[in-house]
């Protein structure tokens, strides 16, 4: 739970996730599928950045609260 925690008190919050993301898609030549254990991770962060600090908060790294839920509803579905 330690770097979860880190990760969350980053500026902006869940950055170093977010950056995670971009450098996966990067080397698999833009293929999302192949980064999933990455946008999990941003996800996780994400959802204990609001869980932290409420469902109003923003961060550029984290989807709209609503949306972050929404998203995660789907992935848990198997769908994209």
């Amino acid at each position: 739970m330690g770097e979860l925690n880190m990760d969350v008190k980053t500026d902006p919050p869940c950055h170093p996730r977010a950056c995670a993301i971009q450098n996966c898609i990067q080397r698999n030549n833009y293929n999302e599928e192949k980064c999933r254990k990455e946008v999990d991770a941003l996800y996780e962060c994400c959802n204990a950045f609001y869980e932290q600090k409420g469902e109003d908060a923003s961060t550029v790294s984290c989807p709209k609260y609503t949306l972050l839920k929404l998203k995660m509803k789907q992935r848990a579905q198997g769908s994209s």
